[in-house]
């Protein structure tokens, strides 16, 4: 996501990102790979930041012992991470170097896929590359594209398939975090941060920002268009609900949507609001996942906040970074988290939903 955090990025990190996917492919591709190798081996044992612990109920779900370990630095703006069971591997994007990175246990981390989310031969802004991924039935890599402004899936035999660019004719604004339902619908939001200038520029065509459902059958449906900056969402495990996170700094919150039985969804509730949290810890809402038990980990301002069901913030995993996402992995009760420059994982007591 292209949180305001992000954007207060030294300026010599802003010059750097901006320019990394103008480089020569395999003059990027090396730099990385030499870049998050080295990374990966000098930080492997860094702890980042801490856990607060609000309620009793969160040693239930992350153990007395557990740390934020940092397994690779270096990077602009981590995002999306994504595990392969079949492989044993993670995928993350890099989005300013429109980069995607595998990182492996024992191998650390190399370059899986560049460019990730921009193909055009000009300069597209500081965000051009995927953001959220995700995997399909089959397997297949699905990556929510800013620069071309589509979701696309990487085929088996090479080369990527367009899953959806437009809606009622108009291209979408930069696809940003998606989910699919267990029947193969895809959910998505479509916020403004992979357009070069934003809601401001020339290059919009919707004049909305949306949460919308691709259907297995390939029809476009547009959810709602009320939240003012959609960005991570997630489904409860009996997917009864759809959570959608809004990193508006001016209205943080995280919303729930009953999910109705043809796939659409009903009027939404404010599941918390952490506007109150803006500008004191680093971050806004972004991306989310959720356990077994219906808890819901979502990044937010202070790193990972973890609630209950009923809304209960039981804990942070204070990252004391920006924060864009997190993915289960590995066995399951591992948590990998994008912050900022960093990939991390945690090992909790708990599950992803549907591990």
């Amino acid at each position: 996501m292209g949180t305001d955090a992000f954007r207060v990025f030294e300026v010599s990190m802003t010059k750097a990102a901006s320019m990394a996917w103008w480089f020569p492919r395999s003059i990027l591709a090396l730099f990385l790979v030499m870049m998050a190798g080295t990374s990966a081996r000098a930080q492997s044992m860094k702890i980042l930041g801490g856990i607060s612990r609000l309620d009793p109920v969160i040693n239930a779900l992350v153990p007395e012992d557990a740390k934020i370990e940092v397994l690779a630095s270096g990077f602009t703006w981590t995002e999306g991470p994504i595990w392969f069971k079949n492989g044993g591997h993670l995928l993350f994007s890099d989005i300013p170097r429109n980069s995607v990175m595998k990182w492996k246990e024992g191998e650390g981390v190399s370059v899986y896929l560049q460019p990730s989310g921009y193909t055009g031969h000009v300069y597209y802004g500081l965000e051009p590359g995927s953001n959220g991924l995700t995997i399909n039935s089959e397997g297949l890599l699905v990556s929510c594209e800013h620069g071309d402004r589509r979701i696309s899936v990487l085929t088996p035999g090479g080369g990527k398939r367009t899953l959806v660019d437009n809606y009622l004719g108009k291209r979408l604004n930069s696809p940003n975090d998606l989910c699919y339902k267990s029947n193969g619908d895809l959910y998505f939001t479509d916020p403004p941060y992979g357009l070069p200038d934003r809601e401001k520029d020339p290059r919009r065509e919707l004049d909305f920002f949306g949460v919308y459902r691709l259907g297995k059958d390939g029809q476009l449906t547009l959810l709602t268009k009320e939240m003012t900056r959609p960005n991570g969402l997630a489904f409860s495990p009996d997917e009864k609900i759809l959570y959608v996170g809004q990193s508006d700094p001016a209205a943080a919150v995280i919303k729930t949507f009953p999910v109705k039985a043809d796939g659409t969804l009903g009027d939404s509730k404010i599941f918390t609001d952490m506007t109150p949290l803006v500008g004191k810890k680093k971050g806004l809402p972004d991306g989310m996942k959720v356990d077994q038990h219906g808890n819901l980990f979502a990044t937010g301002p202070g790193g990972v906040l973890i609630f209950a069901p009923d809304a209960k913030h039981l804990g942070t995993l204070e990252t004391g970074e920006a924060t864009a996402n997190c993915g289960w992995g590995e066995e399951g009760s591992t948590l990998f988290i994008c912050a900022d420059a960093h990939l991390c994982r945690i090992r909790l007591t708990t599950k992803g939903a549907g591990w």
